[in-house]
């Protein structure tokens, strides 16, 4: 879903007052500050580019963890003072870790943007925890493991995805880490992980919302601009050749009625904007699934009512080799390997008779309808512009990618289709653990 609502916004025309400054900062810091009147509040977030692909075997989970201990405090901001303060400001905050980043974010009155920015420069340099409050925080990220991924049937199917997927290490851990290395983490294993990788060579900060660009410029110049910048480890190499034998994997869990079922292929990510393919597959995955008109929901949901849920999705901006997903639940009574292979049938038969014109135009009067909500929401503008310059892009290039994803053509369509091939495909099944007396609740990937 994030996927799809990032892309979408490269329809999204910027409101006509609005202006968008710049600037890399003499330390390598990325500032980018777009200025939009129409409520007097203010985003920012804060993207430092280290996420679970950037980590090593027995040390996964740290970009997570770390994420966690931002939050314990400095000499001048005591452990729980950034929450306290945040809240007194009358404003929200949160962060989060994914595969390529870990990003900070905070929605304020506008007029309170400086003292949230204040605290950033602060814990960009200046992060102090104990022991103690690492070990207390270690005991609540292996809770959150259990709950998201043990313990949840589509947290599971995700995590074996990934694992069975790819052979590099780094690209097969689950971003919240494995539970065993959860458990032998060291304070001083974050504390290294946070020298080593959060510096302002390495972050790129968004704001967006009632703000003076020229103004706003200066004040994050004089907080971050005298932060030293630092030499950046190696990055590990995420390219593993396309094609290979196929793969396929199954498991278990104790809470799902149903069976949940993912194929994955390994596709071409965007490397440069005149890239064909790469706009071909996002579009073929909107063909695919995305509302009740998709060829998918409209087939083997309401039509042959063979899966209860289906969805595909596709991340061109990834930097690793990307898998194009699609997860679905069969309907009761329905295997898994008839569902499977009516998939693979609708996939075949995109790659041997293409698309319709209409569905053609389905897809594209979808995105103008989505640019139009697009354009309301400055959190999603922030989060389009800070990921577009994350994995190595402008924040500028919104429009071409735009002009580019709308000539993508019934052929290109069909070329995409015709990649996923069983040379790329990975294919995990989870099924229902059955145990005595147990009543186990229905739950659907999430996708």
């Amino acid at each position: 879903m994030l996927r799809r609502c990032a892309l979408m916004l490269c329809f999204a025309a910027l409101p006509a007052w609005a202006q968008t400054l710049s600037q890399t900062l003499p330390n390598g810091m990325k500032v980018i500050i777009q200025e939009d009147r129409r409520a007097p509040v203010a985003v920012s977030q804060l993207w430092y580019q280290v996420g679970s692909v950037d980590e090593q075997p027995g040390k996964t989970g740290l970009s997570h963890a770390l994420e966690h201990m931002m939050f314990k405090g400095t000499p001048a901001v005591p452990a729980g003072e950034f929450s306290r303060r945040v809240a007194a400001l009358g404003g929200q905050f949160n962060a989060y870790t994914n595969r390529n980043e870990t990003v900070y974010f905070e929605n304020v009155a506008a007029a309170n943007l400086p003292e949230v920015l204040k605290m950033e420069a602060d814990r960009m340099v200046n992060l102090n925890f104990s022991d103690r409050d690492f070990n207390n925080e270690m005991s609540v990220i292996r809770e959150e493991r259990r709950q998201r991924t043990d313990d949840s049937a589509g947290g599971k199917l995700w995590e074996h995805v990934f694992l069975n997927s790819y052979q590099t290490p780094s690209l097969r851990a689950p971003v919240i880490g494995y539970m065993n290395d959860l458990h032998t983490l060291k304070g001083d294993d974050l504390r290294r992980w946070y020298r080593q990788w959060y510096a302002p060579n390495n972050a790129t900060l968004v704001i967006v919302g009632d703000v003076d660009a020229d103004a706003t410029l200066q004040t994050v110049n004089n907080l971050f601009g005298t932060i030293a910048a630092k030499p950046l480890p190696e990055r590990n190499l995420l390219n593993e050749p396309a094609a290979r034998q196929a793969v396929s994997a199954q498991t278990t869990s104790a809470v799902t009625r149903q069976p949940l079922l993912s194929l994955s292929y390994r596709v071409p990510k965007l490397e440069k904007l005149s890239d064909r393919m790469p706009y071909a597959l996002d579009i073929l995955s909107d063909v695919l699934s995305g509302n009740s008109s998709s060829r998918l929901d409209a087939r083997l949901v309401r039509g042959k009512q063979v899966a209860l849920d289906i969805g595909a999705s596709y991340d061109m901006l990834s930097r690793e080799l990307p898998l194009f997903n699609i997860t679905a639940m069969p309907a009761e009574g329905v295997d898994v390997g008839s569902l499977q292979t009516a998939i693979q049938t609708e996939i075949a038969d995109i790659a041997r008779n293409g698309i319709s014109r209409q569905e053609l135009v389905r897809v594209r009067n979808r995105a103008a309808a989505a640019e139009i909500y697009a354009r309301d929401s400055i959190t999603s503008r922030a989060s389009l512009m800070g990921r577009l310059e994350t994995r190595g892009y402008r924040h500028t290039d919104e429009a071409e990618l735009r002009r580019r994803l709308q000539q993508v053509s019934a052929a290109d369509v069909q070329a995409a289709a015709r990649l996923l091939t069983p040379e790329r495909e990975t294919v995990v099944t989870v099924y229902p653990e059955r145990s005595p007396g147990s009543t186990p609740a229905v739950t659907a990937p999430s996708h």
